[in-house]
């Protein structure tokens, strides 16, 4: 991480001096998010990395006020980071070069959904979770769709452990903090018999030995299914009658992670996935069609740790790419 700092400082014929005028606001953010730095220059380049998210967000924030963006930006704890440390620490989603993508799922045509889904108001879906500086979002997506199935299938709402997948699920080709894959930590549930629950396994951010007990066994599934890839028609069929839905995104662009409220469309994002979510609904707001997602990044991340991003909007930042949620 300071190497890429020291790069950081570096670029460019010469550093920008901090702005004087921000040394109070500096000072508050860093007391808000508990931030303290082992040395003045790893200071400084936090700071330089932080005042040029400020003035990023500072111009959308007017863009978006002359109607150029469906969204708005705001500082969060994430504002000293750069994209390329988001990448290495927190989206941790890494696609199998030889992903068998099986499916069950059937998606009538015609079938009727309604216009707006969220599973939160009907108690399907734990409260928002931090990852921490780990790359373990996969196992979270996959834990918030394993909850998702218990609550359908059992009506006990019960949060699960993403440490016992961090721990246990290596020799299905997950790398704990260093990454992993939705649909791996399904097999591993299936094979191993079960997962723990969040409280008898509790999660410490860090890869660690598996320590799973089976008499701690909160949740169970037997399959699970892929969606057809790229089409959000069947994803919004399955969240509609199934429930919340894993899925990969393109999770490093810098309006991605200081985003606040609104819906999120950016041309510039990618489909080359790098970050399991949660997709938990969808509907419409000021005539914008979203998918509600819930994110591993704390409840500092944009809505109270969720993003609305853009529904129909040919796949923004490859939502639709590989779905799957596990079959109980």
């Amino acid at each position: 991480m300071l190497r890429g700092l020291f790069l950081t400082l570096l670029c460019g014929a010469a550093v920008a001096l901090s702005d004087p005028n921000l040394d109070q606001h500096w000072q508050l953010w860093k007391k808000k998010h508990y931030k303290s730095y082992s040395t003045e220059v790893e200071e400084m380049g936090r700071r330089e990395i932080w005042e040029r998210n400020l003035q990023l967000i500072s111009l959308h924030n007017l863009e978006a006020s002359m109607d150029i963006h469906t969204y708005d930006l705001a500082m969060n704890h994430m504002g000293d980071l750069t994209r390329e440390e988001i990448l290495d620490m927190m989206a941790g989603t890494r696609v199998p070069s030889h992903l068998k993508k099986r499916s069950s799922f059937v998606s009538f045509a015609g079938v009727q959904v309604p216009d707006s889904v969220d599973w939160r108001e009907k108690g399907y879906v734990t409260n928002v979770k931090q990852q921490g500086a780990c790359g373990s979002c996969w196992a979270f997506s996959a834990a918030g769709a394993l909850e998702g199935q218990l609550m359908r299938t059992t009506g006990q709402l019960v949060s699960l452990s993403p440490q016992n997948l961090v721990d246990c699920s290596s020799k299905y080709g997950n790398k704990g903090c260093h990454g992993g894959f939705m649909s791996r930590a399904f097999q591993y549930v299936i094979d191993n018999g079960g997962i723990d629950s969040d409280a008898s396994y509790p999660y410490n951010g860090m890869d660690g030995q598996c320590k799973y007990n089976p008499s701690d066994r909160a949740a169970n599934c037997t399959s699970y299914s892929f969606l057809p890839e790229g089409n959000e028609e069947a994803l919004k069929t399955a969240v509609a009658t199934i429930g919340p839905v894993s899925v990969a995104i393109d999770a490093t662009r810098p309006q991605f992670i200081l985003y606040r409220s609104g819906v999120y469309y950016d041309p510039s994002c990618t489909k080359n996935v790098n970050h399991g979510v949660l997709v938990v609904g969808y509907g419409t707001l000021n005539g914008e069609d979203y998918w509600l997602v819930k994110n591993s990044w704390g409840t500092g991340f944009g809505d109270g740790g969720y993003i609305r991003m853009a529904r129909n909007k040919g796949n923004m930042c490859g939502i639709a790419s590989y779905c799957c949620y596990p079959i109980m």
